[in-house]
C-alpha cells in the first residue's frame, strides 16, 4: 500500500512508492522566483536555469537532488509537490535559503542515484521538524544583490575589487527597492498586496542589515499592516520580527556592541538592566502578541526572557508560563571567572565576523594577535605585544592594512624561514574570491605571494584550510575545503610554489565543506585528513604514503553530523591516539533552548568519536555528555584549568539577529565527560561567536581565550573578547618546538608528558603541534596542564620526518622550553610576566 508521504503526490499513488526524483532551483527574492517561473513555463531547461541562477549547493548539478524520500522534505515542499506530476514544477515555496521551485524529473532523466535522508540539505530536510530561526538581518537581501548585479569578469581576483562590487551591489539593491516603492511605482508595478509586502519586508532587512533599525522598524511594520489583511498567517512571524528588530535596536542603542562588558554574557542572574529601555519594551510587546497565537513556541519563549532580562526585571515579570528557569543555564563545575580584558590592555577592535591568530610572528618571544573580517572592506589588523604588555595596532607597518577582507586566517611557515606566515581565506558564504597568502619578511612586514605562489589560480569560496607535511619531505603542503566545489590539495614545491594534486591525490570530492583538519589517527606516521561538510556526510582520507588517499569516513565510523562546522583532531582521554571532534550546525535557536531545557531534540547534536586504535573511531557523544545542539561556529580547545585534559570552547550564532545564543565553555572531566562552565565561567557571549584561540598571554602558566565576536553584515559588528584565566593551582609546561628535517613550525610533531603525582600516580598527556580548531589558530607552542601537584617523569618528542624520539629528563614544571629536533638538551625561554588586567592586576 502506498504511504502517508505518497500520497501527497498523484504521480507517486501509480508507482507505490514515497520516492520521487527532484531538480531544484533556489534564488533570493520572490520576484527572482516568479521570473523563473516565468522562463520555465515558456520552454527553458531546468538544468540550464539552476546552473545559471540556483544559489542551491545543486546548482553546478543542474539542480538535481537525486531520488529523494517525501517523508525527509520539509512538509511545506511535500504540500507544494501534492498533485505534481513528471516533469511538472511546483509553485514558489519559501524555504531557509530563498525560495524554491522543484520539478519531478521523469525517468530516465536523473542519475538513479537515491539520497539518504541524512544528507537531504537543511533548508530542505524534515528531520524531526526542526524550526529554523526566523531571518532579521538582511544578510541573504545582501547576497542576492550581489549575485544580480553586473560584475566585470575579474571583479573577485583582487581584494579592492570585491569591495567595491559588494558597495555598488548593496547601493543598487537598496535604491531598486525603494525604487519599488515609491508612490509613483508601487501601484503600478506591484497590484498584489502580498508583493507589496514582500518588498516592504525586503527593504527592512537591507536597512537592518546595515543596522538602520529605526527604518527596518518602519518597514516591517508596514509589511505587518498589509498581513493584517490579506495574509493574517504571516502576522505572528511579523509580530517576531519587529520583536527581534526592536531587542537588536535596544542592544545597539545602549552600546552592547561596542562597549559591552558583561551586559551581554550569560548569566544565571540575568544582566544589568538597560539605562534606555523604551526598545527592549516594544520587544516585550511583540513577542507577547507573538505567543498570545503560538505560546508553544521556544524560540520566542527565548527572546522574550532575554527582553525582560535587559530591562531587569527577570524573572519576576516573565509571565508564568513563558518563564525559562535561571536553572536551566546553571553551571555543572566551577572553573572560576574569567574577565574581558580587551579595553584595559590596548585590544580595541570593533568589527564584523572574522578570523583570529594568537602567535610571535617577530620571535621576540610575546605573542601578537592578527585578525580578519568578513567585511570585504575591512583591514586585517596586527596587535604587536610591547615589552610592557600593552598590545599597539601596527597593521599598517606590517603590510597587513592592504589586506581587505577575509572570514578565516592561520599561521604557517610554509618556507622554513623560521617566520611564521599568514594565509588568509575569502569567499567563504560568499561568491568566490581568492586567497592570500602572506610571506613574513622577519623584518616586521609581510608580502602578499599569492600569485607567485600559484595560489590564485583557482578561485574559490572557502573559510577553512590546514597546513599538514602530507608526504613527510620536511615542507608543509596545504589542504582546503570549499564550498559548492571539489576540495584542494596544494603540494609545496619547496621553492615558494605550490601545485594543486587534489585530483590524483583523490581528494578533490565536491561538497560544501565548512571545516578541515589533519591527524594521524592511526599513528602510523602519515597525516591523514578530515573533512566536515554542510549538508552531506564528512569525510575522512587514508594517507596511503605515496602522495594518494583513501575515504574510508563511514567504515572507519566517523560519518558527522550531516551538518559538519568546525572540527578537530586532539586526544580527550589521553590514552596516546587522536580522537575526533565535529561540530552540528543547525540555525536553530529553538534546537538551543530545548538543549538548555533538557528536551528532545530533533537536529544531530555535536560528535565526539573515540579512537579504538585499530583504524575506527566509536562514537562517544552520549556517553560524555555532549549529545547537545548549540549553533557554533568558531571552535577550538585548550586547557582552561592545568588539569591536562582538553577543554572546548564554542562560539555560536549565525547571521539572523535573533540569534542569541550563548557561546559555550565545556569542562573536561579526566577524559570521561564534558560539563558545561560556561554561566560560572563568564564566557557566555550571546553575541556572533567566530574565530577563538587558547594562549597564555601573561606567561603565568594558564591559558586565556582570544575571541572575535561580530556578524556578518556591520549592523551585527562587535567588540573582540579576550577573557582572561582566573588561574588554578595546577602545574603547566609550555614547549616551542623547532623542525630541523622536520618542517621548521614542527607541525605534526607529536608530545608525550609523563607525570607523577600523588592523586592519579604515573600518567602520561599528549598533545600534536598545530594551531587547534578549525576556525581560530592558537599558538604553535604546546601548552600543557599538568594537573595538581605534578612532578615530570618524561618529555618525549616524536618527530614524523626523520623518526627519531627525544626523551628528556629531569625537567622541572612551571617553565618554557625550546626543543630543537634531534639537541641533547631542551633550552629554558626566558618568558617574564606581563600584566594582563583584571582580577586584581
Amino acid at each position: 500500500m502506498a504511504t502517508a508521504a505518497a500520497g501527497a503526490l498523484g504521480l507517486l499513488e501509480d508507482k507505490q512508492t514515497d520516492q520521487v526524483t527532484l531538480r531544484i532551483i533556489v534564488v533570493g527574492s520572490v520576484d527572482e522566483a516568479r521570473r523563473v517561473v516565468d522562463q520555465l513555463q515558456t520552454g527553458a531547461s531546468f538544468a540550464d536555469l539552476a546552473r545559471k541562477v540556483s544559489i542551491d549547493t545543486t546548482a553546478d548539478n543542474g539542480g538535481l537532488l537525486g531520488r529523494v524520500s517525501l517523508a525527509a522534505l520539509r512538509p511545506d515542499l511535500q504540500s507544494a509537490l501534492h498533485g505534481v506530476k513528471a516533469g511538472q514544477i511546483t509553485r514558489v515555496v519559501r524555504v531557509p535559503t530563498g525560495y524554491a521551485i522543484l520539478k519531478v524529473v521523469p525517468e530516465g532523466e536523473g542519475d538513479g542515484r537515491v539520497v539518504d535522508s541524512s544528507a537531504v540539505p537543511q533548508a530542505l530536510s524534515a528531520r524531526g521538524s526542526i524550526k529554523y530561526v526566523v531571518e532579521v538581518a538582511g544578510s541573504r537581501e545582501a547576497f542576492v544583490s550581489l549575485v544580480q548585479m553586473n560584475k566585470p569578469a575579474d571583479w573577485n581576483k583582487e581584494p579592492r575589487s570585491v569591495c567595491r562590487a559588494h558597495k555598488q551591489s548593496l547601493s543598487e539593491g537598496q535604491a531598486s527597492l525603494e525604487e519599488d516603492l515609491s508612490p509613483r511605482n508601487a501601484a503600478r508595478r506591484f497590484t498584489q498586496p502580498l508583493d507589496v509586502m514582500q518588498l516592504y519586508t525586503s527593504l527592512g532587512q537591507l536597512y537592518a542589515y546595515h543596522g538602520d533599525m529605526g527604518r527596518a522598524i518602519e518597514q516591517f511594520e508596514q509589511a505587518r499592516q498589509i498581513a493584517l489583511s490579506a495574509a493574517p498567517a504571516a502576522v505572528p512571524q511579523l509580530e517576531e520580527t519587529l520583536g527581534v528588530a526592536y531587542l537588536h535596536k535596544a542592544e545597539m542603542t545602549n552600546g552592547l556592541y561596542d562597549h559591552p562588558g558583561d551586559r551581554d554574557l550569560l548569566s544565571a542572574n540575568g544582566f544589568a538592566a538597560l539605562k534606555v529601555t523604551s526598545d527592549a519594551e516594544q520587544a516585550v510587546r511583540h513577542f507577547s502578541k507573538y505567543l498570545a497565537q503560538k505560546p508553544d513556541e521556544l524560540e520566542v519563549r527565548w527572546l522574550l526572557n532575554l527582553a525582560y532580562m535587559m530591562l531587569g526585571t527577570y524573572p519576576g515579570a516573565v509571565p508564568k508560563a513563558q518563564l525559562i528557569p535561571s536553572s536551566a543555564f546553571a553551571s555543572a563545575d566551577d572553573v572560576g571567572r574569567f574577565v574581558d580584558v580587551a579595553p584595559q590592555i590596548g585590544l580595541n577592535s570593533f568589527a564584523w565576523a572574522g578570523g583570529v591568530i594568537v602567535d610571535d610572528f617577530d620571535n621576540d618571544g610575546r605573542f601578537e594577535i592578527v585578525t580578519s573580517s568578513f567585511d570585504t572592506c575591512a583591514p586585517m589588523h596586527y596587535f604587536h605585544r610591547n615589552a610592557a604588555g600593552r598590545f599597539e595596532e601596527r597593521a599598517s607597518k606590517t603590510g597587513l592594512a592592504d589586506q581587505l577582507g577575509g572570514l578565516n586566517i592561520m599561521q604557517a611557515d610554509y618556507n622554513n624561514d623560521g617566520c611564521l606566515d599568514i594565509l588568509v581565506l575569502r569567499g567563504g558564504w560568499d561568491l568566490p574570491q581568492r586567497k592570500s597568502l602572506l610571506r613574513n619578511n622577519c623584518d616586521g612586514t609581510f608580502t602578499d605571494v599569492t600569485l607567485e605562489s600559484g595560489l590564485a589560480r583557482s578561485i574559490t569560496s572557502t573559510q577553512t584550510a590546514v597546513w599538514v607535511d602530507i608526504n613527510n619531505d620536511g615542507w608543509l603542503d596545504l589542504f582546503v575545503g570549499n564550498e559548492n566545489g571539489p576540495a584542494q590539495l596544494f603540494l609545496n614545491k619547496r621553492d615558494g610554489t605550490f601545485e594543486d594534486i587534489a585530483p590524483r591525490a583523490g581528494v578533490d570530492r565536491k561538497a560544501f565543506t565548512k571545516g578541515v583538519t589533519a591527524g594521524d589517527y592511526d599513528n602510523d606516521g602519515w597525516p591523514d585528513l578530515y573533512v566536515s561538510n554542510l549538508g552531506s556526510p564528512s569525510l575522512l582520507y587514508h594517507n596511503n604514503h605515496d602522495g594518494t588517499f583513501t575515504e574510508v569516513g563511514r567504515s572507519a565510523g566517523v560519518p558527522g553530523s550531516g551538518q559538519g562546522f568546525a572540527t578537530w583532531f586532539f586526544d580527550y582521554d589521553n590514552d596516546g591516539w587522536p580522537d575526533l571532534f565535529t561540530t552540528s550546525y543547525f540555525t536553530s535557536v529553538d534546537e538551543t533552548v530545548r538543549t538548555y531545557l533538557g528536551l528532545p531534540n530533533n537536529a544531530t547534536t555535536l560528535k565526539l568519536y573515540r579512537n579504538l586504535g585499530d583504524g575506527t573511531f566509536r562514537d562517544v557523544t552520549r556517553q560524555v555528555g555532549l549529545e547537545k545542539v548549540f549553533m557554533p561556529m568558531g571552535a577550538n580547545f585548550g586547557d582552561i584549568d592545568n588539569d591536562g585534559f582538553l577543554d572546548i570552547y564554542l562560539g555560536t550564532g549565525n547571521p539572523s539577529y535573533a540569534s542569541l545564543v550563548p557561546s559555550v565553555l565545556l569542562r573536561n572531566r579526566e577524559g570521561k565527560a564534558f560539563l558545561d562552565v560556561t554561566a560560572s565561567s563568564g564566557t557566555g557571549e550571546l553575541h556572533k561567536g567566530h574565530g577563538v584561540a587558547f594562549a597564555d598571554l601573561d606567561n603565568d602558566g594558564s591559558d586565556e581565550i582570544v575571541f572575535e565576536v561580530g556578524g556578518i553584515t556591520p549592523g551585527d559588528a562587535h567588540a573582540i573578547r579576550l577573557f582572561k584565566n582566573p588561574g588554578h593551582d595546577n602545574a603547566w609546561i609550555n614547549l616551542k618546538l623547532v623542525g630541523v628535517k622536520t618542517n621548521r613550525g614542527a607541525v605534526g610533531a607529536r608530545i608525550k608528558v609523563t607525570v607523577e603525582d600523588a592523586d592519579r600516580g604515573m600518567h602520561a598527556f599528549y598533545r600534536t603541534v598545530g594551531s587547534g580548531g578549525s576556525f581560530g589558530a592558537s599558538p604553535l607552542q604546546q601548552h600543557v596542564g599538568l594537573g595538581r601537584a605534578a612532578r615530570i617523569v618524561d618529555v618525549e618528542v616524536w618527530w614524523p620526518v626523520s623518526g627519531t624520539r627525544q626523551h628528556f629528563t629531569d625537567v622541572s614544571p612551571n617553565q618554557t622550553l625550546e626543543i630543537r629536533e634531534g639537541a641533547d638538551t631542551p633550552t629554558r625561554l626566558d618568558r617574564p610576566r606581563l600584566p594582563l588586567g583584571g582580577n586584581g592586576e
